[in-house]
C-alpha cells in the first residue's frame, strides 16, 4: 500500500470524490449504473465550472461550488454518525446538529484546497461487486495519473430515498471514516469533551473561511 501520511493524506482521500467526479464520455456514461452515474452527474457540473478563466484563481468561488455540487451526492448525516461512533450515542441533540454543521464545513473546505492541489488526474471505472442488500454498493475506481501506478478509490454509496450518496470514500483500503473517526476520537480524548473539540472546529472554519488565503 502507498504511503500518505499528514494532511497531504487528507487532501488525497478526500480529493478521491472530485476525481472520480472527472468527466466521462457520453458513450462510457451510458454503460454506468445508478450510483456510477450519480458521480459522474456531478462530474458535467464541475466541467462546466472549470471553464471560467478565472474560477481556479477565487477560493471563495471554488468553495461555493464544491458545497454546492458536491453536497447532493454526499450522506453528510450518515458521514457524521459513522465518525463519531461512540460519541455520538452520548452526544446530545444539539452537540450533534453542531458537530454535522461544523464537520461539513471541514470537508467542504478540504474538498476546495484539494481542488487547487491537484491536477491531470482522470479515473477508470472498475466493475462493482454485486450484494444482496441492493440499497448499498461500493463503486470501484482507479485515479490515474501520467506516469505513475493507478491508485485504487473505492466509494460506499448508499441509496437514500432514491437517489445515491456516498458516505465513505477507500484510497489504496484506508477509509475516510476509520481516519477521521480516529482522529476525533483522540480529540474528544484529549479535550475531555465533545462539545470542546465542536468549538474547535468551528474556530478554524471560522478562520479560514474569513481569511483571504487558502486553508491550512
Amino acid at each position: 500500500m502507498k504511503r500518505i501520511n499528514g494532511l497531504g493524506f487528507v487532501y488525497l482521500m478526500l480529493f478521491g470524490l472530485l476525481i472520480g467526479l472527472m468527466p466521462l464520455s457520453k458513450a462510457v456514461a451510458a454503460e454506468l449504473s445508478a450510483p456510477e452515474l450519480a458521480i459522474e452527474e456531478a462530474s458535467t457540473k464541475l466541467k462546466n465550472k472549470m471553464q471560467a478563466s478565472d474560477f481556479t484563481k477565487d477560493f471563495k468561488q471554488i468553495t461555493l461550488a464544491v458545497e454546492e455540487i458536491i453536497y447532493p451526492h454526499v450522506d453528510f448525516d450518515h458521514i457524521s454518525v459513522l465518525v463519531l461512533g461512540k460519541n455520538w450515542k452520548t452526544a446530545t441533540e444539539d452537540e450533534r446538529k453542531h458537530f454535522k454543521r461544523e464537520f461539513q464545513t471541514l470537508l467542504v473546505r478540504t474538498y476546495s484546497r484539494a481542488f487547487l492541489e491537484f491536477k491531470d488526474w482522470s479515473v477508470r471505472f472498475l466493475p462493482m461487486d454485486k450484494y444482496e442488500n441492493a440499497d448499498k454498493v461500493i463503486v470501484k475506481t482507479e485515479v490515474l495519473q501520467p506516469g505513475k501506478q493507478p491508485i485504487a478509490v473505492n466509494y460506499r454509496m448508499l441509496q437514500v430515498k432514491g437517489e445515491w450518496k456516498a458516505y465513505d470514500i477507500m484510497i489504496e483500503g484506508v477509509s475516510l471514516v476509520t481516519n477521521y473517526r480516529t482522529s476525533f476520537k483522540n480529540e474528544i480524548d484529549r479535550s475531555g469533551s465533545l462539545t470542546a473539540v465542536i468549538e474547535m472546529l468551528e474556530k478554524r472554519n471560522k478562520e479560514a473561511l474569513t481569511s483571504s488565503k487558502e486553508p491550512s
